[in-house]
């Protein structure tokens, strides 16, 4: 093949690895029935009039499989912090001492599974989408490359079938991580 066509192919590789990161790391923040810190990893804090995520204002740390700790640098931050936690998505009631936040996960019902594991696929498809939209991005640049005569056609086949390979790759390990989070949240 053509240096032009493992060029596309091998970004076209970086960008899906880019996006299978980013659904990992989306997954991570789903709640389960246990504690992680990377529950609190979306949440942004008004600090002085500033948007700031909190694992930047203070530690979070996970004491036993049902209690997060949120340590603030600055005990000045720590009602920000509070209000932005039960501003947020993550379903958790802050309890406050004046120096540590404590944030008790309790045990999701069968339907708050249900509905996280739907949550889950959804995260999943959009993923999915993100491959596929970098996939017909790079097939369009093929179909230039040999429309401008950079490439031949049978260039073009072989470039489309391994960016065919990739995109496979990609999604099956876009499934993966979901079936391992879905049965992470399953499990009781």
């Amino acid at each position: 093949m053509s240096e032009f066509i493992d060029e596309l192919l091998d970004d076209a590789a970086e960008r899906m690895a880019k996006s299978v990161e980013s659904t990992r790391n989306e997954l991570a923040t789903v709640r389960t029935g246990r504690a992680s810190p990377h529950l609190l990893d979306r949440i942004q804090v008004d600090y002085y009039g500033t948007s700031t995520a909190l694992n930047q204002l203070a530690n979070v740390a996970t004491t036993d499989a049902r209690l997060l700790t949120v340590t603030p640098y600055d005990k000045g931050s720590i009602g920000a912090i509070e209000k932005a936690i039960q501003e947020s998505d993550v379903g958790l009631t802050p309890n406050n001492d004046g120096n540590v936040i404590r944030l008790q996960v309790p045990e999701l019902t069968e339907d708050r599974r249900k509905d996280m594991v739907k949550m889950v696929h959804g995260v999943a498809e959009e993923g999915k989408v993100a491959v596929r939209n970098i996939r017909r991005d790079v097939l369009g640049d093929l179909r230039d490359l040999k429309k401008e005569g950079d490439v031949g056609e049978d260039d073009e086949r072989r470039g489309e079938s391994a960016l065919q390979e990739r995109t496979d790759k990609a999604i099956a390990e876009i499934d993966t991580l979901v079936k391992g989070k879905e049965e992470e949240i399953l499990t009781v």
